[in-house]
């Protein structure tokens, strides 16, 4: 028998080879009808004996190409047309859009080869692409995924090129980016003034120039890298003092696998993320020795390296280097560059040469960061290679804008039961991130389609994206308390939508009391918290200075611990401050002067390391708490002592036992090492036994671990453990991360419960 269905389908199926696929599969099986896709997705018509069209759908949702990620299929039989072929079709753009975009996918296997190849037309050809891999997302201005949609709409296809475009049977059918030597976008070199270097061979010249120890920028995927040979610590020191990133860790990228393993360690997971389509960056420990610069990542354990994942990458990595650095293209807290002339006015006091093309970014894509942590690989920096894949919902929720935080910022968009979560934004210090953040929420909302009913932000009045969103005044809006949109984007991952017991650990935040919190423990659902436990506030001398200069901090807990009594203590810290600083700090404490309150753990981990001499001052956000947990030994070993105590129902964890007993083990000489040990392991108690206490109270046997303290893995993996051995099921982040760069996600899925309760 015969019958005729037609399909639709939903997910990312375009610009993926999925049409050619469905034209291969029914050409085999003698199956008429059509293929094409929509504003939608794709919709296709097909004919045929049953056994066929069964064997068909099957294939096609079981075995689509690679990139595909099928979301939905709808078949709905339809009367016979007795056509004899089968065809693909013109796009069809409509009034809905809910077509998902891919992210950008690092070069294929068959592009390399070719791309190595001195018989093939494309050997040595930096835009090398297929339907399988190229960019994607930073190269659409419009849905449907079509040329005219994106910046190749520039380049003309020569006769060749056009052939394989239109061809079903070509890897290269619908191809948008396809190109050759002769049609396609090319490479220059240019000098730190901004001329043309002609006559030389643009990517070897920039290889030789590397060696030199030259810092060369150049046009990536999703905007400008700022290299240089990574085995040259004068080259890598350079790098640093013109970027002005003191000691921020830098990436590295290798040609491959055995590079990589030659200076650090990498498991099976991690080993697969280095191989993935998406290609982010993977934090592996360092081998020791290795040939890697010192100055690519001081005072850490870790190298942040990826594979390359453009054919430019892989041909200058071809070159004999076993690492290059690879850092954003900007200076510090800038975002990056993406056009040629901005790079050459924004980036010539730091590049000595720049390699660039002529075809355009049309939106910023930082490279994102991944890490193996209990065996899962979480998201530290969720941008190119995952953007702007959705992030899936258990329900459908109302058209929601969140506009995140201050720093690590995202937004997210939703749609039906989509969350869009944006690559990367940075920190909303200055007025080209705010830029940035404005142009990336117009271009989400374009390409997806999206006209949200309600904008959610966070509640902290002086935060740029609150700004944002106050100004929105045709949306409904909701004001989203920054920890409690740690809590629930933790559970929308996970799908949870019951209560549960969050423990939230961060930075700061700011707090339903107009005080910084951080060291939080919640009970609630996807709607509404109860604050449970928190640290005893302490004053933060200075505001904001206290976060970048932790001594400040340190004063602070041990003002707290011992009263006036501090300076007598024999801690080589004190020794080594300005006495009239400590005294102007104890001052401005006793009479409440620029000191707001926190109950922030982030805070703890600062005060600690400074106390212990490691950090006074920081370069970078974390680096404090970062050092901290990089020092420890992995002996075993006692907790600090510490109390709690009941106020009006709330659990407060007391500071003064805790910096107490770390003031004692210097005193009595104990190593920094077994200090941070166990200060580590005293905060898995304090946590893990308040969550005991709030299960006998409510019988809640579900625990959330989130915000950016949790990215320090002795914690989450310690916390994950106990919390396990007593019987709680746990969850942490694994799509989004755990820091503010998930924070947008959480609001817009807690604005929706919100608005309905």
């Amino acid at each position: 028998m015969k019958a005729r269905y037609h399909i639709a389908i939903q997910g990312i199926v375009q610009g993926v080879g999925f049409r050619p696929f469905v034209y291969l599969q029914a050409r085999n099986r003698n199956i008429s009808g059509y293929v094409n896709n929509t504003s939608l997705g794709v919709e296709m018509e097909i004919e045929g004996e049953t056994g066929a069209l069964e064997n068909f759908l099957q294939v096609v949702q079981d075995t689509p190409p690679p990139i595909t990620n099928i979301t939905s299929i709808r078949i709905d039989p339809i009367p016979l047309h007795f056509d004899n072929k089968f065809s693909i079709n013109q796009s069809i753009a409509t009034g809905k859009r809910s077509a998902l975009i891919s992210p950008d996918i690092a070069t294929c296997k068959d592009c390399l080869q070719e791309l190595k190849d001195p018989s093939d037309r494309r050997f040595g050809y930096s835009f090398i692409n297929c339907t399988n891999c190229g960019p994607r997302y930073t190269i659409i201005n419009e849905i449907p995924y079509d040329r005219h949609n994106t910046s190749m709409s520039d380049f003309q296809m020569c006769v060749s090129c056009y052939e394989e475009y239109h061809n079903p049977l070509s890897r290269r059918f619908h191809a948008q980016p396809n190109a050759c030597p002769v049609c396609g976008p090319q490479v220059f070199l240019y000098d730190g003034e901004g001329n043309l270097m002609e006559g030389v061979s643009p990517v070897k010249e920039a290889a030789r120039l590397l060696k030199e120890g030259m810092i060369v920028a150049i046009k990536g995927l999703g905007g400008f890298h700022l290299t240089a040979d990574a085995v040259l610590e004068k080259a890598v020191k350079r790098l640093r003092q013109k970027k002005q990133r003191d000691e921020k860790p830098m990436a590295l990228m290798s040609p491959d696998l055995s590079a990589i393993t030659r200076y650090a360690w990498a498991n099976d997971v991690e080993k697969e993320a280095l191989l993935s389509k998406e290609r982010p960056i993977v934090l592996l420990v360092k081998k020791s020795p290795n040939n890697i610069a010192p100055s690519v990542a001081p005072g850490n354990l870790y190298f942040g390296v990826m594979l390359p994942y453009t054919p430019l990458h892989h041909f200058i990595l071809n070159f004999g280097f076993e690492a290059l650095v690879v850092t954003s293209g900007n200076l510090s807290e800038e975002p990056i560059c993406i056009d040629n002339e901005e790079s050459f006015e924004r980036l010539s006091g730091i590049a000595d040469y720049f390699l660039i093309h002529n075809r355009d970014i049309c939106i910023r894509s930082d490279d994102s960061i991944v890490a193996c942590v209990s065996g899962s690989l979480r998201q530290i920096r969720r941008s190119r290679g995952f953007v702007p894949a959705p992030i899936f919902l258990k329900e459908p929720l109302i058209s929601t804008l969140a506009c995140g935080g201050l720093l690590k910022n995202t937004v997210c968009l939703t749609k039906e039961n989509k969350a869009f979560l944006s690559q990367h934004i940075g920190n909303l210090e200055n007025p080209e991130a705010i830029s940035f953040f404005e142009s990336t929420i117009n271009h989400l909302k374009r390409i997806l389609h999206i006209e949200p009913q309600t904008i959610a932000y966070d509640l902290h009045p002086d935060y740029p994206s609150t700004h944002y969103a106050l100004k929105q005044t045709q949306l409904s809006s909701i004001a989203v308390q920054h920890h409690f949109a740690h809590m629930v984007g933790c559970m929308a991952e996970h799908g949870l939508c019951e209560e549960v017991i969050g423990v939230v650990l961060d930075g700061s935040g700011y707090g339903l009391d107009g005080r910084i919190w951080g060291g939080e423990v919640f009970t609630g659902d996807l709607s509404s918290f109860e604050r449970k436990s928190h640290f005893e506030y302490l004053p933060m001398p200075g505001g904001t200075m206290a976060i970048k200069e932790p001594w400040r901090m340190a004063v602070s807990y041990l003002y707290q611990a011992y009263g006036e009594d501090l300076l007598e203590k024999p801690l080589p810290f004190l020794n080594k401050l300005d006495s009239n600083k400590i005294e102007i700090l104890l001052k401005m404490v006793r009479q409440e002067i620029n000191c707001p309150l926190t109950s922030s753990c982030g805070r703890l981990f600062d005060g600690v390391a400074a106390m212990i001499g490691l950090r006074n001052i920081v370069s970078f956000e974390g680096q404090a708490a970062i050092e901290l947990e990089m020092i420890q030994s992995r002996e075993e070993t006692s907790p600090y002592p510490f109390e709690t105590y009941n106020k009006n129902g709330v659990c407060l964890i007391k500071h003064h036992p805790v910096i107490q007993g770390v003031a004692e083990d210097i005193i009595k000489g104990k190593r920094i090492a077994e200090i941070s040990r166990r200060f580590h392991v005293t905060l898995i108690e304090v946590f893990s036994g308040i969550c005991s206490k709030i299960r006998d109270e409510s019988s809640i046997e579900k625990v959330v671990l989130s915000g950016g303290v949790f990215q320090n893995r002795t914690i989450l993996s310690g916390m994950e453990e106990q919390l396990k051995q007593k019987g709680f099921k746990v969850y942490s982040n694994i799509l989004t991360p755990a820091n503010d760069g998930g924070l947008s996600f959480g609001q817009a899925v807690a604005a929706h419960y919100m608005n309905l309760k």
